[in-house]
C-alpha cells in the first residue's frame, strides 16, 4: 500500500484498497445487550431490515450485573456472539463489537450507569472478563499457545478508558473535564476492570475516552495505552478511539495549541491503532499521510497500527472464512432460547426490596389487577439504549394479561409525569382490582449518554401518584421501579399501604414477563443491588466533578460507593430480599497464612492511624510475591429454611487490618449464586488468593499485601472469621 492508502485503512470506515484486493471493513458495531443497530450513519457495521427484522435484546448490564451470576454473563455473550455471527453471513453485522462498557459508578448521577455493571471494580471486572469470554472464545482454542493468533468468534472492545465518569452534569461536559485522579484511585477503582478484562478476559481491543487524565487526553497518553495496555496488560489486539476523540483533543481540550497533524501523530506515538470519526471523518484517515510527509511521526508507527488491526481480523476469518459459524442462520437470531434467555436474565437480575408478607400473589385470588403507571405499558424504555431493534417486546401489562385480567391506567402522560390529570383515573382503576401494580421509574430522558442526573428523585408528580393509588387501593400494592441509578424512595419503603416494591432495572425485550413472573411467584427473586441507593441529600454534599473515592475531610465531601461511604442510604450495595430464607454455617476455613520473605523481598511500610499496633512487617509488594500458592479455602453451607426454592447469591467481604489508614471500610472479593431448594443445603467453597482477595493500594499505587488480623465477612455479617497474614523475614 502506498502511504495514502495504509492512512485510509486506519478509520473506523476502512476503505479497502481494490488495487490489491484488500476489501473495505466497517469496525464499528455494538453489543452492549444484544447486537445493536448503533454505528457510522451510512456505513453501519449492523443493521436490520426485512431480512434480519431483529435481534435478542438482553436487559441492559445494569440488571444483568445484579444477578451476581458469572456463568449467566458468559452465556448471553455467547448467544449475542451467536446472532452475531448469522448476522454477518447475511451481511448484516461486522465482526467487531466496541462493548462492553466497563466504567465503574463512582456517581449515582452518572447517566450511562445502565450501561455499566455497577459501582464495585471487582464486580464489574469480573462481569467484563465473562461477557467477554462468551461474545470472543472459540470452543477448543483457549490453550493457543499464542494468543495474538487465537482464534475469535467475534471481537470484543473494553470501554472507556478510563477514569470517565461525567458526561454532561451542570454543564461540565465528557468533551473538556480534566479527571484528577490519584495513583491510589486509578490503581485501585478506574484501571482494575480494565485490567481483568485484559488479561482474564483476553479482550481484543480496548477504547480510550474523551476527558483528560490529569491533564493528558487518555488517547494521546502513552504511559496509558503502550505503557499499561500493552505494556503491564500485554493486549493482544487494537486500541480505538472513542469517536471523534481526536478531534475533541484539538477543539475541546485545545490540547497544547495542536493542529490536526499534531494531535495524530501524538496518538499515533501513543499506541492509538484505530481512530473512529463520526461528526467530521477520521482524522487518521484525513491527516495521517500528511503528519508523516511534515515529518511529524514516521510512518513505522502506522504499519505498527495496520499490524494490530489486520491480526484482529485474521483471527476473525475475514478474509478466509470462520466454516464452524457458516452454517449459523436467521433461525439463530431471535430464537426460542435467546428470548428464554433473555426473560431468565431479567428475571435473575430484579430485586426484591420490600415485602411486607404481600408478595408473591396468588393468580387464584387474584381476579383483576389495576397495572398502573408512566412505564405500565413500557416498551423501548425497557431496552434502553445502544439497544437494535428487538426480537419482540412483552411490556408489563402483556406480562400481567398472563396471570390476570388487567386494568391499564397510565397514571402520567409520559415519564417526565409534567401534571396529575391522569391521577385520578389511576387511583379509581385500585379502587376496584384486588391487587395494584404501580410501574414507575426513570428513562433515557433523565439519565443517559450525554446526560447526568441532577436530583435523586422521581420525577415531577410520580411521587404524588404512587402515594395517591397506595391510599385508596382495595387490594395489596406492589411498586416496580424501571431505573438504572438508584432513586430515593424512603417514602414509598416507609409507607405501609404499599406492601412490596421490586427493581427491575430496564429489563429488557421480556422484562414485562419477568416482572409479572416475580409478581405471582413464578420465579423467586434473587438479585442484589449492584450500587448504593442514597437518600436524596447525597447530591447537595459533594459536586459531580470531585473525583476522590475517599472522603475529602478538608471540603466535607463524603467517600463514594460503598467501600467509602459511611453515611445512611435507602438501600445499601448487594441488598436484596427473597421469598425464603437463607441461613448461612461456615463449615471449613483456613485462618492463617504465614509468608517467610527471602533476602530479596523487603517489608514495606504502610500508614496507620496514631496509636494502632502496626506488625513488626508492615506489607510486601505484591509483585515480589509468588502468589500462586497463597491461597485461602473456606466453606459455606447454604441453607434454604423456608418454603420456597430459590437461588442465594453469596457475597463475602474483607475487612482490612484496624487502624490501616484510608482503606476500605469494606470490599467484595468474592462472591456465588447458588440454587437451594426449599429445606435443602448447599456447600459453596470459595479459594482466595492472598495477593489479589487481601492486597491493598496504597497512596503511590502500589500494590501491598499487608500483614496483621484480616476479617471475611459473608454477606450481612451472617457469618465471619479472621484471616492472619504474617510476613516473617
Amino acid at each position: 500500500m502506498t502511504l495514502e492508502e495504509k492512512a485510509k485503512q486506519l478509520g473506523d470506515t476502512a476503505t479497502g484498497v481494490e488495487r490489491i484486493g484488500l476489501p473495505k471493513y466497517e469496525w464499528w458495531s455494538e453489543a452492549l445487550h444484544g447486537v445493536s443497530d448503533v454505528g457510522q450513519p451510512g456505513s453501519k457495521g449492523s443493521f436490520f431490515d426485512d431480512e434480519i427484522p431483529g435481534a435478542t435484546s438482553f436487559p441492559t448490564v445494569i440488571l444483568t450485573a445484579a444477578s451476581f451470576n458469572e456463568s449467566l454473563w458468559k452465556t448471553i455473550g455467547q448467544a449475542v456472539s451467536t446472532e452475531a455471527r448469522a448476522m454477518h453471513n447475511f451481511g448484516h453485522a461486522g465482526l467487531t463489537f466496541w462493548s462492553p462498557n466497563i466504567n465503574v459508578v463512582r456517581d449515582p448521577r452518572w447517566g450511562r450507569t445502565l450501561e455499566t455493571p455497577g459501582e464495585d471494580p471487582f464486580v464489574v471486572g469480573k462481569y467484563a472478563a465473562n461477557y467477554v469470554r462468551g461474545l470472543q472464545d472459540v470452543e477448543g482454542t483457549n490453550l493457543t499457545a499464542n494468543l495474538n493468533t487465537r482464534p475469535l468468534k467475534v471481537a470484543a472492545c473494553c470501554k472507556h478508558y478510563a477514569a470517565y465518569d461525567v458526561d454532561n452534569w451542570l454543564g461540565v461536559d465528557r468533551y473538556h473535564f480534566d479527571s484528577r485522579v490519584t495513583e491510589q484511585d486509578m490503581k485501585e477503582t478506574f484501571l482494575r476492570p480494565f485490567e481483568m478484562c485484559v488479561k482474564e478476559g483476553d479482550v481484543t481491543s480496548v477504547m480510550c475516552s474523551y476527558n483528560r487524565l490529569n491533564g493528558i487526553p487518555t488517547c494521546a497518553d502513552p504511559q496509558l495505552l503502550k505503557g499499561i495496555i500493552r505494556g503491564e496488560w500485554d493486549l493482544h489486539g487494537y486500541i480505538v478511539s472513542d469517536c471523534d476523540s481526536i478531534e475533541v483533543m484539538v477543539d475541546g481540550h485545545k490540547w497544547l495549541g495542536d493542529s490536526p497533524e499534531d494531535a495524530v501523530a501524538q496518538t499515533l506515538k501513543a499506541g492509538l491503532d484505530l481512530d473512529c470519526g463520526y461528526a467530521i471523518g477520521s482524522y487518521y484517515g484525513n491527516y495521517a499521510a500528511s503528519a508523516v510527509t511534515q515529518g511529524k511521526v514516521r510512518e513505522a508507527e502506522i504499519d505498527k497500527a495496520l499490524n494490530n488491526l489486520y491480526l484482529v481480523l485474521m483471527r476473525l476469518g475475514y478474509f478466509d472464512g470462520s466454516p464452524q459459524y457458516e452454517s449459523l442462520g436467521k433461525s439463530d437470531v431471535c430464537s426460542i432460547e435467546h428470548i428464554k434467555l433473555a426473560a431468565e436474565a431479567a428475571k435473575q437480575g430484579i430485586v426484591l426490596l420490600k415485602n411486607n408478607e404481600t408478595l408473591p400473589l396468588s393468580s387464584g385470588e387474584m381476579k383483576t389487577i389495576a397495572v398502573v403507571g408512566p412505564h405500565a405499558n413500557a416498551t423501548e424504555a425497557m431496552i434502553g439504549n445502544y439497544a437494535g431493534v428487538p426480537c419482540r417486546f412483552m411490556s408489563p401489562i402483556d406480562g400481567f394479561s398472563t396471570f390476570s385480567k388487567v386494568k391499564y391506567e397510565m397514571g402520567c402522560a409520559e415519564v417526565a409525569c409534567k401534571n396529575d390529570s391522569f391521577i385520578f383515573a389511576s387511583m379509581k382503576a385500585a379502587k376496584n382490582a384486588d391487587a395494584t401494580v404501580i410501574v414507575a421509574g426513570l428513562d433515557l430522558s433523565f439519565e443517559a449518554e450525554s446526560l447526568d442526573r441532577v436530583d435523586l428523585l422521581l420525577p415531577g408528580y410520580q411521587t404524588q401518584l404512587i402515594n395517591q393509588v397506595a391510599s385508596v387501593a382495595k387490594g395489596p400494592v406492589i411498586l416496580v421501579i424501571m431505573s438504572a441509578g438508584g432513586v430515593d424512595i424512603s417514602f414509598a419503603k416507609e409507607n405501609p399501604k404499599i406492601g412490596a416494591i421490586l427493581w427491575a432495572g430496564y429489563p429488557g425485550e421480556e422484562g414485562g414477563l419477568a416482572i409479572a413472573d416475580v409478581v405471582f411467584g413464578k420465579y423467586n427473586p434473587g438479585g442484589r443491588l449492584p450500587l448504593t441507593w442514597h437518600g436524596a441529600d447525597y447530591v447537595d454534599l459533594l459536586p459531580m466533578t470531585s473525583m476522590p473515592l475517599r472522603p475529602v475531610d478538608s471540603l466535607g465531601y463524603p467517600g463514594r460507593t460503598y467501600k467509602f461511604f459511611n453515611g445512611s442510604t435507602v438501600y445499601p450495595f448487594g441488598y436484596g430480599l427473597s421469598y425464603t430464607q437463607f441461613n448461612y454455617t461456615l463449615k471449613s476455613a483456613k485462618r492463617l497464612l504465614n509468608i517467610n520473605l527471602h533476602k530479596l523481598q523487603h517489608c514495606r511500610d504502610v500508614n496507620y492511624s496514631a496509636g494502632a499496633f502496626k506488625p513488626a512487617c508492615p506489607a510486601v509488594l505484591v509483585d515480589d510475591l509468588e502468589c500462586e500458592h497463597n491461597n485461602i479455602e473456606f466453606e459455606v453451607e447454604v441453607k434454604n429454611s423456608g418454603k420456597k426454592d430459590g437461588s442465594e447469591v453469596v457475597l463475602v467481604y474483607r475487612t482490612p487490618p484496624e487502624g490501616l489508614a484510608e482503606a476500605p471500610l469494606k470490599e467484595l472479593i468474592a462472591f456465588q449464586r447458588v440454587f437451594v431448594a426449599a429445606g435443602k443445603s448447599e456447600t459453596v467453597k470459595f479459594v482466595l488468593n492472598a495477593c489479589k482477595s487481601f492486597g491493598t493500594v496504597d497512596y503511590k499505587g502500589y500494590q501491598l499485601l499487608p500483614a496483621g488480623r484480616h476479617t471475611i465477612v459473608i454477606g450481612d455479617a451472617a457469618a465471619s472469621f479472621p484471616v492472619n497474614i504474617n510476613l516473617q523475614k
